[in-house]
């Protein structure tokens, strides 16, 4: 984006495009209120007052509309903004948007809104990273905690440890260009607050895998061999009939996906039935080698076998290929059976679904070990990569402090860790990852 456009006004449309109750347009830019009066007869417009009447096209109504007008800096990308609420049919969002476009404004590019509220201080870059966060947010937790974010909580505890750094800093170029007048820090106060400062990175560091785990999700592959419920197990999962269900040797023959909700997003693979290439065909053959590689990249295996039959030695051959993962031994079909013999697993029937929620619980109490649910800051890989480098700025520090090397040398690195703060939180940062960030928002926010 160049910096003449910048300025330029911009509009796009803010909802999901459909049929709907209610279509959002928004416009942010110094022309907007212009914009707005062109197609906008009524022309009654007061910042922070609604006002409701008819979008016109030269005397044509296009729809009843709501107005809300804000005026800068007093917005959300801290322009002049005007959004417009009309009715949510594809047909008539577009319309007002062609008026609006076709009276003097463009269209914004991906994230701009955001990117224009970022640049005029309204969010720091940590907040603004927090909004696709929540746009995009596949469960409730993650989207709580991407909403900390939003309101500051990871940016807060940045400029508590930049803080500290700055203080570092001043001290010790004070003590070397008015050396006259002011003393060097004490190299005792240099380690006290280099720790101070590594001490709180940490904290947030330490949150990084579950972070990523929130972020990402986890993968839980369902494995067995054919017909031992692996397709019903997954259709009861997802309480739907995702996955076909026959008595039928070899019925899947590829890998199925899914998405659960459990309070991490979880993505349920059904696998094709791991048996001997002797009794399958070309294709079968394929199925069984995605079965393998799923096996490999999940975070968690839920290996079946038939109750009815107990586990034979071709379940244990499929066992020995996932028994060192995480995993749960199921026994399926435990309503053909009188007693439950075998402690070392659950027993199931996704028939009558006995022993479902028992299943459910335990996936919930690993996939929650994996999350750490007490997780106080949500960071990214940009972000994570910030830290990291910060910390490897301060350890140097703290080194040239413990050995009392000259304190102009140590402020070479107490600077580069506080520039790699504040690269996380935007003050230094490059159009390169400025563009890279907001290239992953939607139009229209």
């Amino acid at each position: 984006m160049n910096i003449t456009q910048e300025f330029e006004t911009i509009a796009a449309i803010a909802t999901p495009i459909g049929t709907g109750g209610v279509g959002v347009i928004r416009i942010s830019g110094s022309e907007c209120y212009d914009i707005i009066k062109k197609i906008f007869p009524q022309n009654n417009l007061i910042a922070g007052k609604i006002s409701h009447g008819w979008i016109e096209n030269n005397g044509t109504k296009i729809d009843e509309v709501i107005i809300l007008p804000f005026k800068a800096p007093f917005s959300y990308t801290g322009e002049d903004v005007i959004e417009i609420q009309c009715h949510g049919g594809i047909n008539v969002v577009r319309n007002i948007l062609d008026l609006v476009l076709q009276n003097g404004a463009r269209l914004a590019e991906r994230g701009e809104f955001t990117k224009r509220a970022f640049l005029n201080q309204k969010l720091d870059l940590a907040q603004a990273e927090a909004v696709a966060d929540l746009i995009h947010a596949k469960t409730q937790k993650f989207a709580i905690k991407s909403a900390k974010n939003l309101y500051g909580v990871l940016s807060q505890k940045t400029n508590e440890i930049k803080r500290i750094i700055s203080e570092i800093l001043a001290k010790i170029i004070a003590g070397i260009d008015f050396s006259d007048d002011v003393k060097e820090p004490d190299y005792d106060y240099l380690k006290e607050q280099i720790n101070n400062a590594l001490k709180t990175i940490e904290e947030i560091i330490s949150c990084a895998k579950a972070s990523n785990i929130l972020r990402q999700g986890i993968k839980v592959a369902i494995l067995g061999k054919p017909n031992v419920g692996k397709s019903s197990l997954f259709n009861k999962l997802l309480n739907m009939e995702r996955a076909i269900v026959t008595d039928i040797a070899g019925t899947t023959r590829d890998v199925l996906k899914e998405t659960l909700d459990m309070g991490v997003s979880v993505t349920l693979i059904d696998t094709a039935g791991i048996r001997n290439s002797n009794d399958t065909d070309k294709v079968e053959e394929i199925g069984i080698e995605y079965s393998k590689q799923s096996a490999q990249e999940a975070d968690l295996i839920l290996f079946l076998y038939n109750a009815q039959s107990g586990m034979n030695d071709e379940d244990k051959a499929i066992y020995e290929l996932i028994k060192d993962k995480p995993h749960l031994i199921i026994a399926n079909k435990c309503d053909l059976i009188k007693e439950h013999t075998d402690n070392n697993c659950l027993y199931i029937s996704t028939l009558t679904s006995e022993g479902l929620d028992e299943l459910k619980q335990q996936m919930e109490n690993i996939i929650h070990n994996f999350s750490n649910e007490d997780t106080e800051f949500i960071t990214n890989k940009r972000q994570q990569d910030c830290l990291f480098r910060c910390k490897k700025s301060l350890l140097n520090a703290l080194d040239g402090v413990n050995n009392k090397v000259l304190q102009d040398l140590i402020s070479i690195d107490v600077k580069e860790a506080l520039m790699c703060l504040n690269e996380l939180t935007g003050e230094n940062i490059t159009d390169e990852i400025l563009a890279d960030i907001f290239d992953n928002f939607c139009i229209g926010k």
